[in-house]
């Protein structure tokens, strides 16, 4: 019986659910589904630039895990740009940081803090 998996920290939800190509109604569209584990993968790694062992301690997996799910979500992305389909943001095994006990390397809203102590890299910010 394998162990059960371990859940992977995400900053926050996403703040839409659902990406699709402009000008097609979304019933008529195919879609693939991203994790919202994934997403903050892509987030960490291509958003912030951080390198996959700090991701990975962000996220509380070991860097193979993070890797692995990094690869995963750009290839669920890749496939959706390129067949043209609707992108579905859902799912995964994952917790949100603002859920646990304290923050553990961030404020209330689950945000880092840098060594200054003040929050930063607000998660899914509007309008950038």
């Amino acid at each position: 019986m394998p162990r059960p998996r371990r859940l992977r920290r995400v900053a926050a939800h996403p703040p839409v659910s659902y990406y699709k190509p402009q000008g097609i109604p979304l019933r008529l569209l195919s879609h693939a589904v991203l994790s919202v584990d994934g997403l903050e993968a892509l987030r960490l790694a291509d958003a912030l630039g951080l390198d996959h062992d700090e991701a990975a301690a962000r996220m509380d997996v070991s860097r193979p895990t993070f890797s692995r799910l990094l690869a995963e979500a750009r290839r669920v992305v890749a496939e959706a740009l390129t067949q043209g389909w609707a992108l579905r943001i859902e799912g995964g095994e994952y917790r949100l940081a603002s859920e646990e006990n304290g923050p553990l390397e961030g404020g209330a809203s689950g945000c880092p803090l840098d060594e200054a102590g003040h929050e930063n890299d607000p998660p899914f910010a509007q309008g950038e």
